[in-house]
């Protein structure tokens, strides 16, 4: 599990940011602070945390300056940005200090949902460590500008995709194209397209199963249960 801590100087909006946050799988919310030193103190007192979404505008502070703290006392922990701050220099200044994504309020759920799945592809594209070529630097860099849901494919609407995707999600193991459509009520090729595009855009990881004779069987599991 990816653990985050949640800060926002708004109660209400921290519960709703934590909430949000619990409904994606692969993620817990760890704690929770309204400012930054409430912040700095959970991050020194928390086991382990791995992922801070921080506000920008705290009473006592600012979430750029806790994250200057953060790198001054040595915490590695990655952070993204989810504020309603959206001039240029904070942005920049965001970037600078090493934030890895920068989410404008206000937000829906799905837009956060992104963030947190690419944040999910980068993590398990770093937890191989060794050395990379250059195409897997590029997967690297290239994980956080994910689009925040794979387009359906062509002559199916995303509500199709849609059932997909939860179908997978919601799966306790890896699933074939004909138990997705099973599961969804959509037809076989439907479903494999779909999968194939979940696959393709790293949000599904793709395994075979060997049988006696024939063609291995692809079964398709969602990204952050592997």
């Amino acid at each position: 599990m990816i653990e985050v801590l949640v800060v926002d100087d708004d109660v209400r909006v921290a519960r709703v940011n934590a909430a949000y946050v619990g409904k994606v799988p692969g993620f817990r919310v760890a704690g929770e602070a309204h400012s930054a030193a409430g912040a700095l103190r959970l991050l020194e007192t928390l086991p382990r945390l791995d992922l801070v979404l921080l506000d920008q505008h705290l009473p006592d502070g600012t979430g750029l300056s806790v994250v200057r703290e953060m790198r001054r006392r040595g915490r590695r922990t990655d952070v993204i940005m989810v504020t309603a701050a959206r001039d240029v220099a904070t942005v920049q200044a965001a970037m600078r200090l090493g934030a890895l994504q920068y989410l404008v309020k206000p937000f829906a759920f799905a837009g956060l949902r992104a963030k947190l799945e690419a944040y999910a592809v980068l993590r398990r594209a770093l937890d191989g460590g060794g050395e990379a070529e250059q195409a897997e630097v590029d997967r690297i860099f290239g994980a956080l500008s994910a689009r925040s849901r794979p387009e359906p494919p062509r002559g199916h609407s995303p509500t199709t995709a849609e059932l997909v995707r939860q179908a997978l999600m919601s799966a306790d193991r890896p699933l074939s194209a004909r138990e997705t459509a099973e599961r969804t009520g959509v037809s076989r090729q439907t479903a494999q397209r779909c999968l194939k595009l979940l696959e393709r855009t790293g949000r599904a990881r793709l395994t075979l199963r060997y049988g006696d004779a024939g063609r291995p069987e692809h079964l398709y599991v969602w990204a952050a249960r592997v």
